[in-house]
Protein backbone atom coordinates (compact mmCIF):
# COMPACT_ATOMS: atom_id res chain seq x y z
CA UNK A 1 0.00 0.00 0.00
CA UNK A 2 2.75 2.75 0.77
CA UNK A 3 4.54 1.53 -2.14
CA UNK A 4 1.13 2.35 -4.37
CA UNK A 5 1.35 5.79 -2.74
CA UNK A 6 4.75 6.23 -3.28
CA UNK A 7 4.20 5.83 -7.42
CA UNK A 8 0.81 8.53 -7.08
CA UNK A 9 3.30 10.90 -5.22
CA UNK A 10 6.43 10.12 -7.80
CA UNK A 11 5.98 7.34 -10.42
CA UNK A 12 8.70 8.33 -11.94
CA UNK A 13 10.68 6.87 -8.86
CA UNK A 14 12.44 3.46 -10.16
CA UNK A 15 12.80 2.16 -6.22
CA UNK A 16 8.94 2.14 -5.91
CA UNK A 17 8.54 -0.08 -9.37
CA UNK A 18 11.34 -2.00 -7.76
CA UNK A 19 9.99 -2.21 -4.48
CA UNK A 20 6.33 -3.12 -5.72
CA UNK A 21 7.37 -5.66 -8.45
CA UNK A 22 9.61 -7.43 -5.34
CA UNK A 23 6.19 -7.69 -2.86
CA UNK A 24 4.94 -9.38 -6.11
CA UNK A 25 7.14 -11.69 -6.50
CA UNK A 26 8.04 -12.86 -2.85
CA UNK A 27 4.73 -12.31 -1.46
CA UNK A 28 1.69 -12.48 -3.76
CA UNK A 29 3.81 -14.53 -6.26
CA UNK A 30 2.69 -12.90 -9.67
CA UNK A 31 5.19 -13.74 -11.66
CA UNK A 32 4.05 -11.69 -14.53
CA UNK A 33 2.96 -8.16 -12.38
CA UNK A 34 6.46 -8.42 -10.66
CA UNK A 35 8.22 -8.45 -14.43
CA UNK A 36 6.08 -5.84 -15.42
CA UNK A 37 7.15 -3.84 -12.33
CA UNK A 38 11.12 -4.75 -12.70
CA UNK A 39 10.94 -3.72 -16.17
CA UNK A 40 9.57 -0.46 -15.82
CA UNK A 41 12.09 0.23 -12.50
CA UNK A 42 14.66 -0.64 -15.20
CA UNK A 43 13.59 1.30 -17.75
CA UNK A 44 13.33 4.56 -14.91
CA UNK A 45 16.79 3.26 -13.75
CA UNK A 46 19.21 1.39 -15.81
CA UNK A 47 21.84 0.74 -13.36
CA UNK A 48 19.30 -1.17 -11.30
CA UNK A 49 21.21 -4.29 -11.16
CA UNK A 50 18.64 -5.94 -8.55
CA UNK A 51 15.68 -5.46 -10.55
CA UNK A 52 17.40 -6.92 -13.43
CA UNK A 53 18.95 -9.69 -11.33
CA UNK A 54 15.37 -10.61 -9.92
CA UNK A 55 13.95 -10.04 -12.68
CA UNK A 56 15.75 -12.92 -14.32
CA UNK A 57 14.84 -14.85 -11.32
CA UNK A 58 11.64 -14.75 -13.08
CA UNK A 59 12.02 -15.29 -16.21
CA UNK A 60 13.91 -18.41 -16.04
CA UNK A 61 11.00 -19.85 -13.29
CA UNK A 62 8.62 -19.51 -16.64
CA UNK A 63 11.18 -21.00 -18.61
CA UNK A 64 12.81 -18.17 -20.60
CA UNK A 65 16.42 -19.05 -19.74
CA UNK A 66 17.57 -16.36 -22.74
CA UNK A 67 15.70 -13.95 -21.35
CA UNK A 68 16.79 -14.62 -18.04
CA UNK A 69 20.81 -15.41 -18.97
CA UNK A 70 19.86 -11.57 -20.70
CA UNK A 71 18.39 -9.76 -17.06
CA UNK A 72 21.88 -11.64 -15.27
CA UNK A 73 24.40 -10.55 -17.98
CA UNK A 74 22.88 -7.04 -17.23
CA UNK A 75 22.62 -6.96 -13.76
CA UNK A 76 27.00 -8.37 -13.76
CA UNK A 77 27.87 -5.50 -16.30
CA UNK A 78 26.49 -2.84 -13.66
CA UNK A 79 27.45 -4.90 -10.39
CA UNK A 80 30.11 -7.80 -10.99
CA UNK A 81 30.38 -8.67 -7.15
CA UNK A 82 26.60 -10.08 -6.98
CA UNK A 83 27.03 -13.27 -5.64
CA UNK A 84 23.24 -13.86 -5.88
CA UNK A 85 23.30 -13.62 -9.43
CA UNK A 86 26.62 -14.88 -10.50
CA UNK A 87 24.53 -18.36 -8.65
CA UNK A 88 21.77 -17.73 -10.51
CA UNK A 89 23.44 -17.29 -13.82
CA UNK A 90 25.30 -20.76 -12.67
CA UNK A 91 22.67 -22.40 -12.76
CA UNK A 92 21.49 -21.46 -16.55
CA UNK A 93 24.59 -22.37 -17.97
CA UNK A 94 24.37 -25.76 -15.86
CA UNK A 95 20.97 -26.37 -17.36
CA UNK A 96 21.97 -25.63 -20.35
CA UNK A 97 24.97 -27.97 -20.49
CA UNK A 98 27.89 -25.43 -20.58
CA UNK A 99 29.61 -26.60 -17.55
CA UNK A 100 32.73 -25.03 -17.56
CA UNK A 101 30.70 -21.66 -17.08
CA UNK A 102 28.66 -22.38 -14.47
CA UNK A 103 31.54 -23.35 -12.58
CA UNK A 104 33.34 -20.26 -13.35
CA UNK A 105 30.38 -18.50 -11.74
CA UNK A 106 29.80 -20.89 -8.76
CA UNK A 107 33.68 -20.15 -8.23
CA UNK A 108 33.26 -16.28 -8.30
CA UNK A 109 30.14 -16.36 -6.11
CA UNK A 110 32.32 -18.36 -3.62
CA UNK A 111 35.07 -16.08 -3.99
CA UNK A 112 33.32 -13.01 -2.79
CA UNK A 113 30.76 -14.90 0.09
CA UNK A 114 33.34 -17.79 0.88
CA UNK A 115 29.29 -18.77 2.92
CA UNK A 116 27.37 -18.09 0.76
CA UNK A 117 26.51 -22.39 1.05
CA UNK A 118 24.47 -22.84 -2.18
CA UNK A 119 26.87 -22.02 -4.58
CA UNK A 120 29.18 -24.67 -2.74
CA UNK A 121 26.54 -27.02 -3.73
CA UNK A 122 25.43 -26.25 -6.97
CA UNK A 123 29.31 -26.24 -7.40
CA UNK A 124 29.59 -29.41 -6.12
CA UNK A 125 26.63 -30.71 -8.55
CA UNK A 126 28.32 -29.57 -11.10
CA UNK A 127 32.17 -30.70 -10.40
CA UNK A 128 30.60 -34.38 -9.95
CA UNK A 129 28.61 -33.82 -13.37
CA UNK A 130 32.09 -33.11 -14.62
CA UNK A 131 33.72 -36.49 -13.17
CA UNK A 132 34.90 -35.25 -9.93
CA UNK A 133 33.37 -36.58 -7.31
CA UNK A 134 36.17 -35.98 -4.70
CA UNK A 135 35.79 -32.04 -5.38
CA UNK A 136 32.27 -32.90 -5.47
CA UNK A 137 32.12 -34.30 -1.92
CA UNK A 138 34.45 -31.52 -1.09
CA UNK A 139 32.16 -28.72 -2.16
CA UNK A 140 28.88 -30.54 -0.74
CA UNK A 141 30.16 -31.22 2.98
CA UNK A 142 30.94 -27.25 2.94
CA UNK A 143 27.89 -26.49 1.84
CA UNK A 144 26.35 -28.95 4.27
CA UNK A 145 28.71 -27.28 6.88
CA UNK A 146 26.83 -23.95 6.20
CA UNK A 147 23.30 -25.19 6.78
CA UNK A 148 22.70 -26.44 2.95
CA UNK A 149 19.99 -29.76 3.81
CA UNK A 150 20.36 -30.89 0.28
CA UNK A 151 23.72 -31.01 0.29
CA UNK A 152 23.66 -33.35 3.39
CA UNK A 153 21.47 -35.60 2.21
CA UNK A 154 24.37 -36.00 -1.16
CA UNK A 155 27.19 -36.34 1.30
CA UNK A 156 25.06 -39.28 2.46
CA UNK A 157 24.61 -40.61 -0.46
CA UNK A 158 28.17 -40.22 -2.67
CA UNK A 159 31.19 -39.72 -0.44
CA UNK A 160 30.63 -42.22 1.75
Amino acid sequence: EDTKRGLEIEPSNSNAYYNLGYIKHMFIGNKFGAIEDYTKAIELDQTSYKAYSNRGVLRKKLGDFKGALSDYDHALQINQIDEFTLNNRGLIFHETGELKKALNDFDKAIEINNEYGIAYGNRGTTKKELGDLKGACEDWKKAAELGDEDAAKLVEENCG
